[in-house]
């Protein structure tokens, strides 16, 4: 299927590795220019010569106030993104009375200031071009909260309201703004779950992976390549009329029938 956007610019947050490469590989492969975004820089390089179409690496950290205007500033000077992901590290696991103030300070800004400040710097060009496609990797707790997860419990659902929010809002202007949620998938943020659930079970990491699987309906974790379809999809113009939506990609796992 021609995706239509094959020519367009997208900048993918956390582009590097695990469901964000995903994302950006399955762009490339529609014909989209991708500026990677990483902390990485020579693992950054080396992944943007290895996808299928023109792509830059751009580095920073998205949850540092500074590193984050640089990279607005070096993204703009590149080519305006009409298609932003926006991605960023889980919050580390653990349940409530475990978590100290400065972890929901660090992970607010990550989660949540980090990914609006960026949407917030390209949204003139989209509204004036009047083509626009926001997407937001975060998780399915926001649809179905999960043991030991406090932080990102909380922290996906506020940016998953606010994304909400801007989504009625830009509507109008051909600009969607839409939720990938993933489950269980088989990448670095789940290896740091494994190892809290390791600590606290003690349980083998082979144990823990197999419970895990068998809480899924499809009775697998997911992987990278189950997850880039369906960003590339969402960015596509055949998607130009679903927006404001928070889709899982779990397996079956998330049980809410919203």
């Amino acid at each position: 299927m021609d995706l239509g956007i094959a020519g367009r610019t997208a900048l993918v947050l956390g582009g590097t590795r695990g469901l964000g490469l995903a994302c950006a590989r399955a762009l490339a492969e529609a014909g989209v220019r991708v500026l990677l975004n990483g902390r990485d820089a020579a693992h950054g390089e080396a992944t943007a010569r290895s996808l299928p179409a023109q792509a830059q690496f751009v580095p920073g950290d998205i949850g540092d106030e500074h590193q984050r205007a640089r990279l607005i500033e070096a993204v703009s000077r590149i080519g305006m993104p009409s298609i932003v992901v926006t991605n960023a590290g889980g919050p580390p696991a653990a349940p409530f009375e475990e978590t100290q103030l400065a972890a929901w300070r660090a992970s607010h800004e990550t989660n949540v200031i980090g990914p609006l400040e960026v949407v917030r710097a390209f949204l003139p060009a989209m509204r004036t071009a009047r083509f626009g496609r926001i997407l937001n990797i975060t998780s399915f707790v926001v649809k179905e909260l999960y043991p030991n997860m406090a932080l990102s419990n909380s922290l996906r659902v506020g940016l998953t309201g606010a994304m909400g929010s801007l989504a009625r809002e830009v509507a109008p202007h051909g600009i969607t703004v839409n939720g990938l949620l993933p489950g269980l998938m088989d990448t670095g943020a789940l290896q740091r779950v494994i190892a809290d659930r390791q600590r606290r079970t003690g349980q083998d990491e082979a144990a823990v992976r197999d419970d895990m699987a068998r809480s899924i309906p499809m009775q697998r974790l997911g992987t990278a390549e189950d997850f880039g379809g369906l960003c590339a999809f969402l960015a596509s113009v055949h998607a130009s009329y679903i927006t404001g939506q928070n889709i899982c990609v779990d397996g079956g796992l998330t049980r809410n029938v919203i």
